[in-house]
């Protein structure tokens, strides 16, 4: 006597064990668009909590652009300092952001090398490392021991768009006259006043 396994058909032509399967696949894709779903939201909630906030800024420091016939002083990179000692100290009274710490190894690579903004967009990789929506960075151009200029420039990391690009000339190439430059453009040109947030 030979055994027949019945196996049962639903209405739609399938047999149920191929419908198990089915369902248990569409279960599967269920889930993960669940989870997925969840994952935007979570996105999403975050981006609200922080709308309206000054983005975060990771200053990479200044440098120096040196066209005059004469060789860069050590004057002039103790000025440097300054000024990053100033946009540290200062930006973020501004209300226009909100500085990051670097990281030490972010240090190390500005330090040995790292030149803003001719490094290949390292200064938006810097500012990722750092934790930071958007990367800063200054140059002073030095045309003669008279003529100088200040500039400054912020830059979305993630979209690479400058936000924000300022100079200012000064005359004189003294602590005060570079001191006097830079808190000019912090007062003028970064104030919550002055500078349009875009989030």
């Amino acid at each position: 006597m030979h055994c027949r396994r019945t196996v049962g058909v639903d209405t739609r032509g399938l047999r149920t064990d191929d419908a198990t399967a089915a369902g248990a696949r569409r279960t599967g894709v269920t889930a993960l668009g669940v989870i997925l779903l969840a994952a935007i939201a979570l996105l999403g909630f975050a981006d609200a909590t922080r709308a309206g906030e000054p983005p975060r800024v990771a200053f990479l420091g200044f440098s120096l652009i040196n066209t005059s016939p004469e060789p860069t002083r050590s004057d002039e990179r103790r000025r440097l300092a300054m000024l990053d000692d100033m946009i540290r100290h200062d930006l973020e009274a501004t209300g226009c952001c909100r500085l990051v710490e670097l990281p030490p190894q972010v240090r190390k690579q500005i330090e040995t090398g790292a030149v803003m903004p001719d490094c290949n967009g390292c200064e938006r990789d810097l500012a990722h490392e750092a934790g930071a929506d958007w990367a800063a960075w200054g140059t002073v151009q030095k045309v003669s021991n008279l003529i100088l200029n200040i500039n400054l420039y912020m830059e979305d990391a993630r979209s690479g768009k400058m936000e924000f690009v300022k100079s200012v000339d000064i005359r004189g190439n003294t602590d005060e006259s570079w001191r006097r430059g830079l808190t000019y453009m912090l007062d003028h040109y970064l104030s919550t006043q002055h500078l349009s947030i875009k989030q």
